[in-house]
């Protein structure tokens, strides 16, 4: 396959074999900027491939969903005692000082080709493989130094674990072999017994390699790592269990390696168009879901926060008086949706205020770094006492203790909570209703909405971390907010699909202001109020919405997910939707006051979009780009993902925008409210499963049949919202109206935040504003004190006017909230005025080492 140069390829041939589980076994190393390990992969030949399900004589269709057994009291810490340190040397190759180990012929890297000689050319690769299937798996900037079988039959073998299988008695299934079999059993224990299921994974995960070393030839090329067995010539005759021994690279598009905002060093998945794949190797495929867990080793100083379905209690290893962090998550995710962070974080507490005076004068010596200093002196330079130390305890940490694996409420008092009152609501509440005997649609995992303590539970246990200097803004913002949006979450959505959730301020770099996976969201500093002290209520509007937006994700995105990832608005429409009736909900306004908001809202969104549909190609301006190819693979599951990693695409906001517009479109043909009922019964019955646009507009279609009568069948709304370019008419007729609105109206008397952005944006539009009225606005709204928002429209302004006594907002703007201020760059320079010019090539380079990749190059693109 050889997709276009913007085109993301998804090689892994999920047709042929599926990895239902992940087990991590990874060590953070901030000196030479690596996590090295290994991921052993649990796999199931599809059907039609000789599946292990048919010849186990299991039922090919979906199980039952079975609620969790809440009397389960089996000890979830057996199998687990074995640190990563102990592990270590299972692989060959993989203590850091150790020569790498010349790999055989027919076996080894591509990456290490020139030096070994040891990785075979893609021909002799070909002409090679006698027949035997090649296992693909999604792989880039990867060292990997071993792929080898696990021997399933020595942990078969040990007593206690699970009895092979049974065929049923007259069945004509055919004998497998025991190994295969084994792993068959064990990936289909039920959802009641999912403590033991974890534990017998983790057992089998540490078993040695198969006789005779089970070291099996392997290549990568620039997307994919490539396994075979020889004599192994179906999927069915391939090894069930793998262990893959891997470093990821300092470049890597997946991680980044940055400081934070206290000049420490850090380590986080970056949420980038190519996904995880440069973490471990991996099926990226959507349809490829699977249960994962992890042990990550780090620097004792370190907090380590990851998908999860408990807190991590860390471990100390009496070996390298290291951390280790378990994980697990027992719903089946695409492994995109695996998220990482490593840093010196703290958790924000209603506590933090009294004691962050100290602490930030012991940090005071690394917060005014200049930022010329932080280019001369990055993060490699640091020594190991800056690793090693941290302000304050940054963890509680267990020395000695096993992986804490309580139950859901033993574990909520390490959490803040907060209660929200149940009064006001102007929606209508169904926690608390459901059968408990409900059956899913999806496949056998312990689902939250077959428990009824889940339906009642409006707000779940919660932490906040960042670094010490934005603790404070944390705690007035994102702790005090928290509970509020997701109160509001589970009042308009109902239950929520996870049991408890972290909120993780990330490094100035982060590209977006935002971004939602499994228990924890990443949400940038620029959504933190401006202010010291008591921020206004409106001041929080950003951050409030922002907060609900990736709620709204656990949802839209990671519930419910698109079965083609060409389809983003079925994420990002739904959460931009969303937000505003969560967060309308969390502030507890009226109806009317909700419509005012909601117009206001959708006014700026509509000269949003009509700005980017303006400036863009048009081929990026489709939800469908692949039209009615829309979730077709190719005959082993590969496929693109278009446009992907095309870099303006990375910043447009078109799925946002225009899947927000539809759905206030179709809205308004059958009632907001009914229209809100309609998603919660959706949500009901597609909870677990990945959809297609036409999953949702079919039911919606069918429940209610007028829309039809007047027209809006499935075809038309696929003419005129998601396969065409372009502005749908029903939005040019709106935006007459919305432009007419009250609050637009007001905008010159006291305003919100949201009036004030729309004030700015009118005065965009001027010609000609002289130095004096731009000051005198400055001081009459306080432009420095709003959100990230507002101060974006006034640098815009300040850029267009050429007021250079405000240059210093633009070069704190774009230092301070990357997020946002990529395009500003493209406003400095297309004014052709050298000041200007100057100013954008000295803030790039105060920030270039520190910016997320994609970012970098778009503006590297605009600036030199």
């Amino acid at each position: 396959m050889e997709p276009d140069a913007d085109d993301l390829p998804l090689r892994a041939n999920t047709n042929h074999i599926l990895v239902r589980h992940y087990v991590l076994d990874l060590a953070v190393h901030f000196d030479r900027k690596v996590i090295g390990g290994t991921v052993v992969l649990f796999l199931e030949p599809c059907s039609g491939s000789g599946s292990a399900k048919e010849e186990a004589g299991g039922s090919p269709g979906a199980l039952e969903c079975r609620s969790r057994d809440a009397g389960e009291q089996e000890d979830a810490t057996i199998g687990l005692a074995e640190t990563p340190t102990r592990a270590k040397n299972r692989c060959a190759g993989r203590e850091r000082d150790a020569p790498e180990p010349r790999a055989p012929p027919g076996s080894g890297s591509a990456h290490a080709a020139a030096e070994s000689g040891g990785s075979p050319s893609p021909r002799s690769w070909e002409a090679n493989s006698g027949g035997d299937f090649t296992l693909l798996l999604d792989c880039c900037d990867l060292d990997v130094s071993k792929v080898e079988e696990v021997d399933v039959a020595s942990a078969s073998a040990a007593p206690g674990l699970l009895p092979h299988p049974v065929a049923p008695e007259g069945s004509a299934v055919p004998s497998v072999k025991p190994e295969a079999a084994f792993v068959q059993n064990l990936l289909s224990v039920p959802a009641g017994q999912w403590r033991r299921r974890q534990q017998l994974l983790s057992l089998c995960s540490r078993a040695p390699g198969a006789p005779g070393g089970g070291s099996l030839p392997f290549r990568t090329d620039r997307w994919s790592l490539q396994v075979r067995k020889k004599g192994a010539v179906s999927p069915r005759d391939f090894p069930r269990v793998l262990r893959i021994c891997y470093e990821t690279r300092p470049e890597g598009g997946s991680v980044r390696w940055t400081q934070d905002q206290d000049n420490r060093v850090c380590v986080y998945t970056a949420g980038s168009p190519i996904n995880n794949r440069a973490l471990f190797p991996c099926q990226e495929p959507p349809v490829a879901m699977s249960t994962w867990q992890a042990a990550v080793r780090a620097p004792s100083g370190c907090v380590v926060l990851m998908s999860g379905e408990e807190a991590a209690v860390p471990v100390e290893d009496g070996d390298t008086r290291s951390l280790i962090w378990h994980y697990y998550v027992t719903m089946p995710m695409p492994a995109s949706t695996f998220t990482l962070a490593v840093g010196h974080w703290h958790q924000v507490t209603a506590e933090n205020a009294p004691t962050l005076q100290r602490g930030l004068r012991d940090n005071r010596r690394l917060l005014d770094r200049s930022n010329a200093a932080k280019l001369e002196a990055g993060p490699a330079e640091l020594g190991e006492a800056d690793l090693m130390s941290g302000l304050g305890s940054s963890s509680s940490v267990a020395k000695g203790s096993p992986l804490k694996t309580g139950s859901g409420d033993q574990t909520t008092r390490s959490f803040c909570q907060s209660s929200a009152g149940d009064e006001g609501l102007s929606l209508t509440d169904y926690s608390g209703t459901g059968n408990d005997a409900m059956s899913c649609s999806h496949g056998d995992y312990p689902c939250r909405f077959t428990e009824r303590s889940a339906r009642t539970q409006r707000v779940i246990p919660h932490r906040v971390f960042g670094p010490v200097c934005l603790l404070q803004k944390a705690q007035m913002a994102v702790l005090d907010l928290l509970p509020r949006c997701l109160a509001a979450a589970h009042t308009v959505l109902g239950v929520h699909p996870f049991p408890r959730l972290d909120v993780l301020i990330v490094p100035a770099g982060f590209s977006s202001l935002g971004m939602a996976s499994p228990h924890i969201i990443f949400l940038s500093q620029s959504v933190l109020c401006a202010g010291t002290f008591g921020p206004r209520e409106d001041a929080l509007s950003l951050c409030g919405s922002r907060i609900c937006h990736e709620i709204a994700h656990s949802w839209f995105g990671l519930l419910i997910g698109a079965r083609d990832w060409t389809e983003e608005w079925i994420s990002e429409g739904f959460a931009t939707y969303l937000e505003d009736i969560i967060w309308a909900q969390a502030k507890q306004l009226s109806l009317q006051q909700t419509a005012d908001q909601s117009d206001l809202k959708a006014l700026l969104r509509c000269r949003r979009l009509t700005d980017e549909l303006q400036n863009s190609e048009q081929q990026l301006q489709v939800l469908r780009p692949n039209l009615e190819c829309t979730g077709q693979v190719g005959e082993s599951g590969s496929s693109t993902v278009k446009h992907a990693l095309n870099p303006d695409k990375t910043f447009m906001q078109v799925h946002y925008l225009k899947g927000y517009f539809l759905l206030r479109f179709l809205a308004s043909q059958v009632g907001e409210k009914y229209f809100i009922d309609f998603i919660r019964v959706f949500v009901e019955k597609y909870h677990g499963q990945l959809i297609l646009s036409q999953d949702f507009l079919q039911m919606l279609l069918v429940t209610f049949p007028n829309m039809e009568r007047k027209g809006l069948t499935l075809g038309a709304i696929y003419a005129d919202w998601l396969d065409r370019p372009g502005i749908p008419k029903w939005l040019y007729e709106r935006n007459a109206v919305w432009s007419e609105a009250r609050l637009v109206e007001e905008v010159k008397a006291e305003v919100t935040s949201e009036q004030l952005v729309m004030l700015l944006e009118l005065l965009l539009e001027e010609e000609e504003l002289s130095g004096a009225t731009l000051e005198a606005l400055q001081r009459t709204y306080d432009l420095q004190n709003e959100d990230a928002e507002v101060k974006h429209r006034w640098c815009e302004l300040v850029v267009k006017h050429s007021h250079a006594r405000a240059y210093g907002d633009v070069e704190h703007f774009l230092v301070h909230n990357q997020a946002m201020g990529v395009y500003l760059y493209g406003e400095l320079m297309v004014q052709e005025d050298r000041e200007q010019q100057a100013l954008a090539r000295r803030c790039l380079s105060l920030v270039q080492e520190e910016m997320d990749q994609s970012a970098r190059r778009v503006v590297e693109e605009m600036v030199l």
